[in-house]
């Protein structure tokens, strides 16, 4: 391993878009067919989908050929875990329902050696350190996490302000889905009064400096956030990418299946 540069937050740090697209099908051919596709960056969803430490060391390796960036989604804010993904090679983590500043403190934290942080030292073990072979692995390794801090809910949109005050959080990611449930619009990510939310949150976002980031399946809704100051951009889902292929591709030649339509939304 020659560089860890992040090129990721390097990108967001320079104030640049990056469009990603979300992986939660646990095998390398996806990945690599995900990485290939000229996205930005791919994010291994380890909260939803049924991914264990193997496979998303899999999914980093089939990715490392490409110009892509990989990101991990955690199932929850657990220190201990981060450890063992930090040394399996990932940079960039989103971190779920964050409700404090407490909470995105720790992450912080979790993600960096001391005296900055509370990062185990395990470098003779590490994929990260190329098992001791990467120079200056110590020095370097700090300012290359990427901490993005997922606010989803009521209670997150109630702590914004002092997430937004942690030193090392570089992203706050808005999830309007999980969102619109802690409003009472489960299902209804797109409801006016969630979109208002996602963008005053937005707003708060951009006058602390921060990256701002935001998924949702809709391409107006992207180009809303866009121009309100998104820049980490979720815009596809892979299960879904198939899911709406396959069936459109079935109905062409069955349209009777045309009668048979899903009202569940993302």
């Amino acid at each position: 391993m020659s560089s860890i540069e992040n090129k990721f937050k390097k990108e967001i740090l320079a104030g640049k878009k990056q469009y990603g697209v979300w992986n939660g099908i646990g095998h390398s051919y996806i990945a690599e067919i995900l990485a290939g596709a000229g996205f930005d960056w791919v994010l291994v969803d380890a909260e939803h989908a049924p991914y264990d430490i193997n496979q998303i060391v899999g999914q980093l390796q089939a990715m490392s050929r490409y110009d892509v960036s990989p990101i991990v989604r955690m199932p929850n804010a657990d220190p201990i875990y981060i450890k063992t993904l930090l040394d399996a090679g990932v940079q960039s983590f989103i971190i779920p329902m964050v409700e404090s500043g407490e909470t995105a403190e720790l992450m912080a934290k979790a993600l960096r050696y001391p005296p900055e942080g509370i990062r185990g030292v395990g470098t003779a073990l590490s994929r990260a350190a190329q098992w001791n072979r990467v120079n200056n692995y110590f020095k370097l390794a700090n300012s290359q996490m990427c901490l993005i801090t997922q606010v989803e809910s009521v209670s997150g949109v109630e702590a914004l302000d002092d997430i937004l005050k942690v030193d090392g959080v570089d992203v706050v990611f808005l999830g309007p889905a999980d969102l619109a449930a802690s409003m009472g619009y489960l299902g209804n990510p797109g409801h006016p009064d969630v979109v208002a939310v996602v963008n005053d949150c937005l707003n708060k976002i951009v006058k602390s400096g921060k990256c701002p980031g935001v998924l949702t399946g809709s391409k107006e809704l992207i180009a809303s956030y866009t121009d309100k100051g998104a820049r980490m951009l979720g815009v596809g889902i892979d299960t879904l990418l198939l899911a709406k292929a396959t069936k459109e591709l079935a109905a062409f030649y069955k349209p009777e299946l045309l009668q048979n339509q899903s009202n569940t939304k993302y």
